[in-house]
Parts: structure tokens; C-alpha cells; sequence
């Protein structure tokens, strides 16, 4: 269970901030609704540890992880701007993912291989971020989140600007992680991504 609790944040400068507080079961997919500057995509970066609450609690099974680095807390995420190494190709990208060393093991850069042909990358893991459109970008950086197989998701619009036929490989895919006891968390301004990922909606 990841739980959020009393959760407070302001920018420095700013004169309020929010305060967040829920939960999201293992296998379940909450949808976080609210207007641009609702505060959405701050919560998710608290919750990756990317920005540090004033105050309030991070659980993963009842642990506290609030006081984690980002890459000690079971936690992986999409953000809308990617996070692609621009000097690295895409292959490289995503095995960073899996061992920062890239010391990957037969069985994942299988799994990398069989993942970019499944999202319609194929012959794509020697190309480089700059030579992939922005919907291919965001393809690969989904990508890579599900194959870090962490047990809490974090989505910031993550299908936007995607194909139909894309999206609907993607939902496959996320549903996959869902049944496999993954925590998601999502926002996204798109009715169809809520309607056809999420369990429950939680209002900013």
C-alpha cells in the first residue's frame, strides 16, 4: 500500500502550497484529476523524491520512504518532459534503467529488445532521443519505467500525442503491471487514459 500522509508542500516564494493525502493499493490505478497548476505534478515529484515535503509522511508497506533518495524508494516514473540522455542512444537509455552500470543480464536486454518492438520501436535502440519524435521519446521513456519492474508507477501524461494503435499497446502493457501488483499513479488530462487505467479518482 502506498500512503500518503498529510503531505505538505509550498514553493519557495510562493505565499500557500497543498497538502496531499490518500492511498493507492498494490494492483490499483489512481487517477489524479485537477486544472493546470492544481499541484499534480508536484505531488508526483514528492512522491519520487524529487522534491522534499515540508512536512507529512511517504509509506510503501507501512516504511516510511519520504526520507529515501529517489533511487532507494520502489518508486519509478514518466514525467512529461521524458528524461532522456540525449548523448546516449536509446537502447542505452533504457538499460540505464535496469543497472546504471550496464551490466545487463542476457534476460534483460532481451526484455529491452522484445519491449521496443512491442511499442513499435523496432531497429530503434541505436538511434539517439534527437533523431525520435516526441511521441517515440515518450514511447521509450514509458518503456524503460515498466522494465525497472518497481512496485509504484508514476504517470505524468504519459500517453499524450500517441497513435491509437500505440495507446492501446500501452494500456496492454500497463494493465500487465497492474496485474503484477504495481501500484499506479497517474495524471493525465485525457479521458480515455482515466477511463480505461484507473480504479479510482482523486480530485486536486
Amino acid at each position: 500500500m502506498l500512503e500518503i500522509r498529510q503531505l505538505s508542500f509550498c514553493y519557495p516564494g510562493q505565499s500557500s502550497g497543498w497538502t496531499f493525502g490518500f492511498s493507492v493499493a498494490p494492483g490499483e490505478c489512481l487517477a489524479i484529476q485537477g486544472p493546470s497548476g492544481s499541484g499534480k505534478s508536484t505531488l508526483l515529484g514528492l512522491i519520487a523524491g524529487f522534491l522534499a515535503p515540508d512536512r507529512g509522511e511517504i509509506l510503501w508497506q507501512g516504511q516510511a520512504i519520504h526520507n529515501l533518495s529517489p533511487w532507494q524508494r520502489p518508486v519509478t516514473s514518466v514525467f512529461q518532459d521524458h528524461n532522456l540522455f540525449e548523448h546516449l542512444d536509446v537502447f542505452t537509455n533504457i538499460g540505464l534503467g535496469l543497472h546504471p552500470g550496464m551490466k545487463l543480464n542476457p534476460e534483460q536486454a532481451s526484455a529491452i529488445n522484445q519491449g521496443l518492438t512491442r511499442v513499435g520501436l523496432e531497429g530503434f535502440g541505436q538511434r539517439r532521443p534527437g533523431e525520435l519524435s516526441g511521441g517515440q521519446r515518450q514511447r521509450v521513456a514509458l518503456l524503460r519505467s515498466i522494465l525497472r519492474r518497481q512496485l509504484v508507477l508514476l504517470l505524468d501524461e504519459p500517453l499524450t500525442g500517441l497513435d491509437t494503435q500505440t495507446r492501446s499497446t500501452l494500456y496492454r502493457m500497463l494493465t500487465e503491471e497492474k496485474a503484477r501488483g504495481v501500484a499506479l499513479v497517474l495524471a493525465s488530462h485525457d479521458e480515455e487514459d482515466r477511463r480505461v487505467l484507473a480504479d479510482r479518482h482523486w480530485n486536486l
